[in-house]
């Protein structure tokens, strides 16, 4: 699917069904296309001189960058979001290529699915946002990748919020739920660093003005973006750090309840093994004169051997309880 639209402040916004006559148009034209059949999307970029390749590198989903061709710059980002499943560590990021394709006089947006960002700034122009209308296709470009960016910014708040809960939960649970939501969000962070990271290049090209699509006026408007990214990197980071030591917490205070449970198990094998002693010493029936243990033929023995065992054990207990191993 694409639409096209030429714009300027003074002729306003005016749609345009054929590509060909929006190219050749007086204003600034911006052509959106979202489509996951290639061809569809090499049909529009034909029209503009696009290079297949660029074209392709939108659908095949790969790095951002930043590319300067004879005609025109192409900037590759990834519009990102996180899904949620049926249970919270279901949670994954998706990402969806936009590729940006900056002319001298008009603009290029190719994806291969419908993307928010865009059609927010698409929005915007078609209600006559007069800095869109009063700037080149420069300034659109910026836009587009301002409103991507802070979709990035949403992301890291939900991922924020999952960490709270997990820092809270780690303290008081061992469950193996709570490690699946902990490796849950690492994926998810892991994931979108390959996302961060790369297009913080690509913008930081813009932000220099290295092209020359790109005028003057408008690279503070990219060293903002490239200030967000730089925002976005950091707390990426730093974020990856609390998983992290989240993920220790939870390991530390599984070994502590297994520590605590192989305590309980010493103390009741400590305890057990005198009583063995004493219940094996009884137990070997030795033939003869049942004078060589007088006490087997005493009246009570039985309950004598019984009270002792019983003395033994508690005067154990009460050594460990003072020791503090109970």
């Amino acid at each position: 699917m694409s639409r096209a639209v030429v714009y300027s402040a003074e002729r306003g916004v005016e749609p345009f069904g054929d590509l060909v006559a929006a190219r050749d148009a007086a204003g600034t034209t911006w052509v959106r296309a979202h489509d996951a059949d290639l061809a569809a999307l090499e049909s529009v970029a034909e029209v503009f001189g696009i290079h297949a390749l660029a074209v392709e590198d939108v659908a095949n989903n790969v790095r951002p960058k930043t590319e300067e061709y004879a005609d025109y710059t192409f900037v590759l980002v990834k519009a990102a979001e996180l899904t949620k499943g049926d249970r919270p560590f279901d949670e994954e990021v998706r990402e969806d290529p936009v590729g940006v394709f900056i002319g001298d006089d008009w603009v290029v947006t190719l994806s291969t699915a419908a993307i928010p960002a865009v059609e927010r700034v698409w929005n915007a122009v078609e209600r006559g946002d007069e800095r869109l209308l009063q700037r080149g296709p420069d300034f659109t470009a910026y836009r587009v990748l301002d409103v991507v960016v802070d979709g990035y910014f949403d992301l890291l708040d939900r991922v924020e919020d999952a960490i709270e809960a997990i820092e809270e939960e780690v303290l008081v649970s061992t469950d193996i739920e709570t490690l699946e939501r902990i490796n849950g969000v690492r994926r998810d962070l892991l994931s979108f660093r390959k996302v961060a990271w790369p297009a913080r290049e690509a913008v930081g090209v813009l932000a220099r003005g290295d092209p020359d699509q790109v005028a003057e006026a408008t690279e503070k408007y990219y060293r903002d973006v490239y200030d967000h990214l730089v925002q976005v990197v950091d707390l990426t980071e730093t974020y990856r750090d609390l998983v992290a030591g989240a993920r220790d917490i939870y390991l530390n205070t599984l070994s502590q309840s297994t520590n605590e449970v192989m305590k309980t198990l010493t103390v009741v094998a400590t305890i057990f093994l005198p009583l063995t002693f004493i219940a094996g010493i009884y137990g070997m029936n030795f033939s003869g004169s049942p004078y060589n243990m007088p006490e087997l033929a005493w009246t009570y023995g039985y309950p004598a051997a019984m009270v002792g065992m019983t003395l033994v054990a508690g005067v154990m207990l009460g050594y460990f309880y003072r020791m503090d191993y109970l």
